[in-house]
């Protein structure tokens, strides 16, 4: 059993009901009068959805046990998304909708962490940063600096991100997953 005021963002847990739970954040808040809460953002890992709710800081969850092994995304077809353990050559499948998030950073051979609980699959954990090309943006300027105004640019796997002026259609970029923001070139 774990207490609602040691639940952190990432952790996953399993409500009265049997449902699983990811908290997505996580924070005390003090109102003016009355007693401590928490403030929680969670998503429902098996049907996806996302909602706010708080707890009392002394509710108690069963903390749910995930098992994570290291995969390689394959190919996305037909609202499935194919992995392959990389020892054992076991494939698993996802649906794309319970990893809509994911696929904007996902190219094909990348390694990820696919999550379990049990034997049931829950999800993928992704890398911090991911490399991936720029395949449409405006011109490159020249004696652009990195503190400018930026500009859209789209990868390969169709996110869209702010970057600075000087970077071109071509170029690998650093990718940070957590905020989908531009980190930097990558090493060439």
């Amino acid at each position: 059993m774990i207490a609602a005021s040691d639940l952190k963002a990432g952790m996953t847990f399993v409500q009265k009901d049997g449902s699983l739970i990811k908290v997505l954040e996580a924070s005390h808040h003090k109102p003016g009068k009355g007693n401590t809460v928490m403030r929680m953002k969670l998503r429902d890992v098996r049907n996806g959805t996302t909602y706010d709710t708080t707890f009392r800081p002394e509710d108690k969850f069963d903390q749910a046990i995930i098992e994570t092994r290291t995969v390689q995304f394959l190919y996305a077809m037909d609202q499935m998304a194919y992995f392959m353990d990389m020892t054992s050559y076991e494939q698993y499948e996802i649906p794309t909708e319970n990893i809509a998030d994911e696929m904007k950073y996902l190219i094909e051979n990348m390694e990820v962490k696919i999550q379990f609980y049990g034997s049931e699959v829950i999800g993928i954990q992704l890398p911090t940063t991911v490399e991936l090309r720029v395949t449409e943006t405006q011109p490159s300027i020249k004696g652009a600096t990195v503190t400018g105004s930026g500009k859209p640019a789209t990868l390969e796997t169709g996110l869209v991100v702010n970057v600075p002026d000087f970077v071109g259609e071509g170029e690998m970029l650093e990718i940070n997953t957590q905020e989908g923001s531009y980190v930097k070139r990558a090493g060439k």
